[in-house]
């Protein structure tokens, strides 16, 4: 199966998300969706290629992968990494190599 709002690795996202500074969060944000811009009437208000889209978290492959966005879908592919460390390093890395260019 996939993840569900209270499973651990989730919560580990959001709690590494917690722990990045500002710029971190923008480049995330820019990683996830292709903007740095927050929605004037907020996340529930993303928008995709076909209208209306949701942040979403799915979990998808091996410990061993970066995770990988789909700016189209607002989609964070997610591998189900075995400790909050892991997740934090490679979240890190996946979004310090995002591009600065826009922000």
């Amino acid at each position: 199966g996939g993840y569900h709002d209270n499973h651990i690795v989730i919560r580990w996202f959001w709690a590494a998300v917690e722990r990045f500074n500002n710029e971190q969060r923008l480049r995330l944000l820019q990683f996830v969706t292709g903007t740095s811009s927050i929605p004037y009437e907020g996340f529930a208000s993303l928008r995709g290629s076909n209208g209306p889209r949701r942040f979403c978290v799915e979990k998808w492959g091996k410990i061993t992968a970066l995770p990988r966005a789909h700016t189209c879908f607002n989609r964070l592919d997610l591998p189900p990494y075995p400790s909050f460390s892991m997740l934090y390093e490679k979240l890190l890395t996946a979004v310090e190599e995002t591009s600065t260019f826009g922000l």
